[in-house]
């Protein structure tokens, strides 16, 4: 890896659109296989405000270049705090600051506010993944910060990861495969009688607010719709985690560069937005991420988060709906327990040895969930006659 230089930047400018997105969409396509990981969406939280500043998300872009040329990047960070993470460690925070030590702050190799499953060192040479990841633990250590985390990394990077000594640790979300349905009722055929029954119900129900439902992607989206959509977003995050992390730029920077790369579901009433879900578009999947409600319907959310987002997927080819962190409520709508990875490096030895013995144990753990909560899915078994209506 002596050939392979490694540079830190504050800014994502200062590495460029051409050179980050080389790295981060090598193909070119229109479609990014990640949204999260383009210049655009980087930069979109950085112009914005909504990292740096007092945001507790310092950026440190990491740069590798072999002969001069950008042969990968990673989205680095500086984090005073473990907010907009989605891979909790407060609890390794409370032990280790409790045995008298200085948790924060240290380094995150992540999409903040993002629980979406990616490449985090944008490259596809093993050997630049091998010297993003040297180079990452090299600045915790030699600035004296007590941990690096690496959080919803792809498996192979896990793996990678693993063989180079990173603690490996696992999650759980649901997800909605896509098995090459030709329309909604053809994924509901592939669901028991009654779990079926249940959709349909809740579909119908929904339907029942008083309004219309729309899809709205590229310029179909308009400024207003981003005025009522931060509405809803105020209050859903007003109500989960006290304050949004997203500013109001942010939605603004949206419509300018990210609308092609947004599918924003919308409930009218008399043509005004009640109730809205943001989803974001990639290559292989759909990525369910926010959702708010001026009022309370039944069903409504499922309908915009859920429903709506695997009729796009299917209308679409996408063979994948990510609907975000949590939730066993996805379960009974055909989104089932997928494993997620992050990989971890904590400077002291000790305190390393008991976050080693923890991640066994929850891995274990976490195992056997996704295990019995698959039994519970609202798929026929193989084999099993459909029911009659």
């Amino acid at each position: 890896m002596s050939d392979i230089a490694l540079k830190t930047h504050d800014s994502i400018a200062a590495i460029g659109a051409a050179d980050w997105d080389a790295c981060a969409n090598p193909s070119g396509a229109a479609r990014a296989r990640d949204p999260f990981t383009t210049y655009r969406f980087l930069n979109a939280l950085e112009e914005s405000g909504s990292v740096g500043g007092r945001s507790g998300w310092q950026p440190l872009y990491l740069q590798a270049l072999r002969n001069g040329k950008t042969v990968g990047v990673s989205p680095l960070y500086v984090k005073s705090h473990s907010q907009g993470e989605y891979v909790f460690d407060f609890g390794w925070a409370d032990a280790w600051q409790r045995a008298g030590g200085q948790y924060y702050p240290k380094l995150q190799i992540a999409v903040p506010f993002t629980p979406a499953t990616g490449r985090r060192f944008l490259t596809d040479d093993p050997e630049v993944m091998a010297a993003l990841t040297a180079g990452a633990v090299q600045l915790a250590a030699q600035n004296d910060l007590s941990s690096l985390h690496i959080t919803f990394c792809t498996e192979d990077e896990a793996a990678a990861g693993s063989q180079m000594g990173l603690l490996h640790r696992i999650g759980t979300q649901f997800h909605w495969q896509n098995n090459g349905y030709r329309d909604f009722d053809a994924f509901l055929a592939a669901l028991s009688s009654r779990k079926r029954k249940t959709l349909r119900r809740e579909r119908a129900e929904a339907l029942d607010f008083g309004g219309e439902i729309v899809s709205l992607t590229g310029d179909q989206l308009q400024p207003a719709h981003w005025d009522a959509f931060w509405a809803f977003y105020q209050d859903t995050g007003a109500r989960k985690w006290g304050q949004p992390y997203l500013t109001r730029a942010f939605f603004e920077i949206c419509q300018r560069d990210l609308r092609d790369d947004v599918l924003m579901v919308l409930a009218l009433r008399d043509g005004r937005p009640i109730a809205g879900a943001l989803n974001f578009i990639g290559a292989g999947a759909l990525y369910g991420r926010y959702w708010g409600a001026l009022e309370n319907h039944p069903f409504l959310h499922f309908e915009l988060c859920y429903y709506r987002a695997i009729d796009f997927a299917i209308a679409q080819g996408l063979p994948l709906v990510e609907a975000g962190a949590q939730g066993e409520h996805k379960l009974a709508r055909g989104y089932l327990p997928r494993p997620t990875h992050s990989l971890h490096w904590i400077a002291d030895p000790g305190f390393r040895a008991a976050v080693a013995d923890f991640v066994q144990a929850e891995t274990a753990a976490v195992d056997e969930e996704i295990e019995v909560l698959t039994t519970y899915g609202p798929f026929r078994r193989d084999g099993q006659e459909r029911e009659p209506e």
